[in-house]
């Protein structure tokens, strides 16, 4: 039993009894060890021995939070920021090492319950009163609160500035990824690294046109995306893998897009310069806009539509006597013999394609035989027909009058 105050006074109601600070201190290590042992057997692994440096700090902040209670019994007024701020340090300390707020929370409410129960425990040795106990009690977990309050903002402020760091590394890779000259692979792998992103076999760039609503909570996390630039794109690990279908399926939510080529990991430079291509070709027109363009699947046209002065300049040459037609006879001969081409001389399919009948694609195959002499019948420079009429067709000159 505690002995009464000297002179026969006594504690008021609810006041420590005389003495209870230095009863406390002379359990203070027993009282550590036993927190340490609630805190283990609730958070397996928190203070492991596989991590000394991670169990001395736990020990150590276990301590001053208990010496600091101790000392507080008979001051309430006693200042705790000297205390919060060690559980704010350690909050960021936890999110820095990847662990979890759970575990760390976990671990203080652990703390305070094996706290608690002592108490109990001495007031029924000691012959505390229960006003006494309440008040240790309340004490007790109004300070757990408080640091527990303190960790968690130390986490989310720390969290906050590791989240901005990796925005900060992930956007100089994306910027490394399209540089042109290409980067050194040794670059890549570091700068991944450091942002925590598995390098692919092969990326794609997708292109968006300027104002494109931030898509960054529907985009998987490996996609890394600038949204600022004049011209918005977005880098694509392994286009062609798994699970692309998803992707594809988001662009739609995104507007107009442009997919470039598939491209190993550091020749992302020429995948973004054809995606932009594709995609001002859609804006004029020239290719379908309705559903993302991808530039494997418009080659030809991309490739004339790229060279289109060089084209335009020797169409002359190459089709003769079709372009001197009026618009409304050259637009459907130069259609049906590029699409009549395409399909490997087949009329029947080449009047499937155009919707119209097959004696009409023979007719205008005759018709073109007749103004040019039966020449777009040799294979000699049918590629270069193939790729003047497509130029044709797809600009419109096919339709303009001459």
């Amino acid at each position: 039993m505690v002995s009464s105050p000297p002179n026969g006074h006594r504690a008021a109601p609810g006041s420590p009894p005389e003495g209870l600070p230095d009863g406390l201190r002379r359990h203070l290590c027993a009282a550590v060890e036993e927190m340490e042992r609630e805190i283990r057997d609730r958070v397996p692994g928190y203070t492991g021995a596989d991590d000394g440096d991670h169990a001395w700090r736990v020990e150590r902040t276990v301590g001053d939070t208990v010496a600091f209670f101790v000392d507080s019994v008979d001051r309430p007024g006693a200042d705790p920021r000297r205390l919060t701020g060690l559980y704010v340090r350690l909050g960021e300390l936890e999110a820095r090492q990847g662990r979890s707020l759970d575990a760390l929370q976990t671990a203080l409410r652990a703390g305070g319950q094996a706290a608690c129960r002592r108490f109990i425990g001495d007031a029924y040795r000691l012959g505390w009163s229960r006003d006494v106990l309440g008040r240790l009690t309340d004490s007790l977990f109004v300070l757990v609160a408080r640091i527990t309050d303190a960790a968690a903002q130390g986490y989310a402020r720390e969290q906050a500035r590791l989240s901005a760091e990796r925005e900060r590394r992930r956007a100089r890779l994306r910027d490394l990824l399209v540089a042109d000259p290409p980067p050194g692979p040794e670059a890549v792998a570091e700068l991944a690294l450091a942002a925590r992103w598995e390098p692919p076999e092969s990326i794609g760039l997708v292109a968006l046109p300027a104002g494109a609503p931030s898509g960054a909570a529907i985009l998987p996390p490996a996609v890394l995306a600038d949204w600022d630039a004049p011209v918005p794109y977005l880098v694509v690990p392994d286009p062609e893998g798994p699970g692309r279908d998803r992707l594809w399926a988001a662009l739609h939510m995104l507007g107009t897009a442009a997919v470039g080529p598939t491209v190993p990991l550091t020749r992302g430079a020429v995948s973004l310069r054809w995606a932009r291509h594709a995609l001002t070709l859609v804006g004029r027109g020239l290719l379908p806009g309705d559903t993302p363009v991808r530039c494997v699947d418009h080659l030809a046209s991309l490739a004339t539509l790229a060279a289109e002065e060089l084209v335009g300049a020797a169409a002359g040459s190459v089709l003769g006597p079709q372009l001197e037609l009026p618009p409304a006879r050259r637009r459907p001969l130069a259609e049906t013999l590029l699409t009549y081409l395409q399909c490997g001389d087949n009329a029947v399919v080449t009047a499937e394609r155009l919707h119209i009948h097959e004696q009409t694609v023979r007719y205008r195959l005759r018709r073109i035989a007749e103004l040019t002499g039966g020449r777009f019948s040799a294979l000699d420079g049918r590629l270069d027909v193939m790729l003047t009429l497509n130029w044709l067709v797809r600009s419109g000159r096919a339709a303009e009058t001459a």
